[in-house]
């Protein structure tokens, strides 16, 4: 089956295509290094000849709300226009556990008008929301650090490694479409303060973890369940620790 994996380069998109491959199927990936812009709409009518099913685990450039919001409606429309000339029978999207739920926060917004262009679509689809990666914690502690401390909120958290995901949405992508989300998480939940309590010790970095109620994330502050999947959500089985080990 020919599968194309939109972001296809990047952290998960590279894992998808791998996996894919390993599984027999001829995995494309796309992106503008490929020389496929979804935001121009160069190189999709190409891409998507033959195509069963796309898989868009892209993102974009900028996380400012008006650029991300422009992005994924472009990128999105672009995509969906392609898959249906094409005769795609599967568009799978990754998001956002919580984006329903935090219109506030701008990048939400922006995964919740691109999940709203989906379902309209004629196109069966599947929309995995994931929590955070544990890839991403590094950069998650950089962007919390006010004068030298790192200030975490004191609300549930429940980060996800990154081949999990890939591995998740490769097995939706095969299957039947969901027409509907799937929520996936890690499987240990912590605080999210107590969380990089913990990893800072494990990387030696000598930064203050602050626990701070108004702490902000994308731009706004959260409750206690903004990051984490209702009950039901599909679990890793991949801990932090082991992450980190194998890392």
């Amino acid at each position: 089956m020919k599968i194309v994996v939109i972001g296809g380069t990047g952290l998960i998109g590279s894992k998808l295509v791998t996996k894919l491959g390993e599984h027999g199927h001829e995995a494309v990936a796309a992106s503008p290094n490929t020389g496929v812009d979804t935001l121009t709409g160069k190189g999709l009518a190409e891409v998507m000849t033959g195509a069963s099913v796309v898989i868009d685990v892209s993102n974009s450039p900028s996380f400012e709300d008006a650029a991300v919001l422009e992005f994924f409606e472009t990128s999105t429309r672009n995509l969906l226009a392609a898959e249906e000339a094409a005769g795609v029978k599967h568009h799978v999207a990754l998001s956002v556990v919580g984006t329903e739920r935090r219109p506030d926060i701008g990048y939400f917004r922006a995964k919740v008008a691109q999940e709203r262009l989906i379902k309209a679509s004629p196109i069966p689809f599947s929309i995995v929301h994931a929590t955070q990666f544990f890839e991403f914690a590094h950069r998650i502690a950089d962007g919390a650090t006010v004068d030298g401390k790192v200030h975490m909120a004191p609300v549930r958290f429940r980060p996800i490694a990154g081949e999990e995901v890939a591995r998740i949405v490769g097995r939706v992508s095969v299957g039947e479409p969901l027409n509907g989300p799937l929520e996936i998480a890690g499987p240990e939940e912590s605080s999210m303060d107590g969380f990089f309590r913990t990893a800072l010790k494990a990387w030696n970095d000598p930064r203050e973890v602050v626990t701070d109620p108004h702490a902000h994330y994308f731009g706004a502050e959260l409750t206690d369940d903004t990051l984490v999947p209702d009950d039901g959500a599909t679990l890793g089985e991949i801990t932090y620790e082991r992450w980190l080990a194998a890392s």
